[in-house]
């Protein structure tokens, strides 16, 4: 197959010597054309006539296109209704539901904005977002409401949402959880005009009987995704209507074999750019039926592929690892998969590899692909695909997007094979940091060829087949269980405690999450190290950071290591903790042995 294509692309001039991952591609590839639509338009469009096929499906509760954009044109009348107009912030704060999707679709219907939070967000860490967007109306998963209700008066959000993930279950599934979790859960006072129910708003829609339109464009701002900061502060990451249907229009070139009807898993959470755009609006514009998945349960996750028999599977490494420890997928027949894609964080070459043999063991031929990309690009930047899944590589360039490595803090760019910064241009890159210029500039640099490129922060090579390889992170991030985690941000909170001195936050090894973050404290002169101490500052975090970004572990001590610039040396720390965790294998596998 590649023979075939380098021939034709030789006598064609299909590629060009700077880029040559285009000759991976057909002719009519090369020239796609990103849509003018806007993100639920373009949606409804793939859709078509077939509003018969199955959406969504929660629990086993299926709901078809048809229905799904009743809803969405329902919920859509009842934002208008309580006064949200075009270019409105909407703030969503849910777990994978129906409701999430259909809130979605429905604020970008009505040219509004999408604010997505994360519900495990802190309390103040959900404020501070609130305030950063400048939200007005808030969607809330009602476990969150406890600690959200005290910061509501300190944002401009006038009516909020609260939505139980009970709402869309089937009625039985639904009595149980109201009997367990929903007797424990906190709720606003009935009389309480700031909050309504799901039910009280949708019926706002059915009463709504004036009239409305959109005018909201390909290039406007459509989704406001969140990012931690490399300063301590979190940032709003704003994408358009064009960088998310470019993500999606990309993916569906690398996922040619993908047919109408067929199902994939949704674990990937909706706040997430890689689980909304890859996992949720690719394959609801695919005409698939989704399954989507509140909350991760290993021990459950097994039977769930039993159950639903997916086609696709789009994780994070933790969710292999989950899936090659649990010794209940011995008998489980893998027969139906087609496509299991990666991304969030690297993989070894041995766990590709054992992954790959886990599948070829379980009644599929299919190997894992991957994908590498970050918020800023929307979701996925590079791809493998037949041809392109050289192990250990993150595959070419997603048509339309052009990937070069240049000199650290640099523009220069690099030839193939040598190590540098991994840039990014094209039709998926961000508009910007949300109010934040200065980190946009940080982020987006206008190179000599005019274009605008991301410089990622990561470190990598191209071969001279434009084979991409990620080698390392040159910015200071730990990635657990494929989210980003900003030491920084974690050491600003935990200095806020008025008897800590400094604090340094590393990411150490973690047998399944990959990293896990930890934190060495230094205590102000006088004060002693207690468990009360310890406590009150793991509660600080708890209460400031996504759960996370919660330190695993605190360690005192009476300084940390320096490097000779008089700065702290985390790297020490971290090769400290990587020493640590090969001594403790080393000796369980010497008792092992015994």
């Amino acid at each position: 197959m590649r023979i075939i294509k380098d021939f034709i692309n030789k006598f064609l001039k299909n590629s060009s010597d700077d880029q040559p991952w285009l000759s991976y591609y057909n002719k009519e590839d090369n020239t796609i054309k990103i849509t003018d639509k806007c993100i639920y338009e373009y949606m409804v469009s793939c859709v078509g006539q077939d509003t018969d096929l199955i959406a969504l499906n929660y629990f086993g509760n299926r709901m078809s296109y048809g229905e799904m954009f009743d809803k969405i044109d329902n919920a859509a009348k009842a934002l208008r209704s309580i006064g949200v107009k075009e270019g409105d912030v909407v703030t969503i704060c849910l777990p994978n539901t129906p409701e999430a999707l259909i809130c979605f679709y429905a604020i970008n219907k009505i040219g509004a904005v999408a604010d997505m939070i994360h519900p495990l967000s802190g309390g103040t860490e959900i404020k501070y977002y609130l305030q950063q967007s400048k939200s007005r109306v808030l969607v809330l998963v009602d476990f969150a409401y406890e600690k959200v209700q005290e910061h509501l008066d300190d944002t401009l959000v006038h009516k909020t949402i609260m939505v139980s993930p009970k709402d869309s279950m089937p009625k039985g599934l639904a009595i149980g959880y109201a009997l367990t979790k929903g007797l424990k859960i906190k709720k606003p006072k009935f009389n309480d005009s700031d909050f309504m129910t799901w039910g009280s708003f949708l019926f706002k829609g059915m009463t709504y009987s004036k009239t409305y339109k959109s005018n909201m464009k390909s290039e406007d701002l459509a989704v406001i995704l969140h990012s931690g900061g490399t300063t301590g502060k979190p940032k709003g990451i704003m994408l358009s209507n064009r960088n998310f249907n470019a993500e999606c229009q990309q993916a569906e070139l690398v996922l040619p074999t993908i047919k109408p009807k067929e199902k994939i898993m949704t674990i990937l959470p909706n706040f997430h750019g890689f689980g909304l755009c890859v996992s949720m609006h690719t394959p609801l514009c695919l005409r698939m039926e989704v399954i989507l998945v509140p909350q991760f349960d290993a021990k459950r996750f097994h039977r769930d592929i039993q159950k639903y028999k997916p086609n696709a599977l789009v994780g994070v490494p933790t969710l292999w690892e989950a899936m090659l420890s649990n010794k209940k997928f011995e008998d489980v027949d893998l027969s139906d998969l087609r496509y299991m894609v990666s991304g969030g964080d690297t993989m070894t070459l041995g766990m590709e590899e054992k992954i790959n043999n886990f599948l070829h063991t379980h009644g599929t031929n299919i190997s894992i692909t991957k994908g590498y990309g970050m918020t800023e690009v929307c979701a996925a930047a590079s791809f493998t695909f037949e041809g392109t899944n050289e192990p250990g590589s993150i595959g070419i360039p997603m048509i339309g997007t052009d990937i070069k490595i240049c000199k650290v803090d640099t523009t220069e760019e690099l030839p193939f094979g040598e190590e540098g910064e991994i840039c990014i241009s094209g039709p998926t890159v961000m508009m910007g940091y949300f109010n934040n210029p200065e980190e946009t500039e940080k982020m987006i640099k206008k190179h000599d060829d005019g274009k605008k490129w991301v410089h990622t922060g990561d470190l990598g090579y191209i071969t001279p087949d434009g084979i991409i390889y990620f080698t390392q992170r040159l910015k200071r991030m730990i990635i657990t269980s494929g989210f980003n985690v900003y030491p920084a941000q974690i050491e600003q909170v935990i200095e806020q405690h008025e008897d800590v001195a400094k604090c340094c936050v590393v990411g150490i090894p973690h047998p399944y999450k990959m990293e896990v973050p930890k934190a060495f404290i230094v205590l102000k002169e006088g004060v002693k190290e207690s468990s009360k101490l310890k406590k009150e500052i793991k509660e600080l975090c708890k209460e400031n950071l996504a759960v996370y970004s919660v330190p695993k572990d605190y360690e005192f001590r009476d300084n940390l290591p320096k490097t000779l610039m008089n700065k702290v040396d985390f790297k020490a720390l971290e090769r400290e903790e990587r020493e640590k965790a090969e001594a403790k294998k080393d000796y369980e596998k010497k008792v092992e042995d015994m």
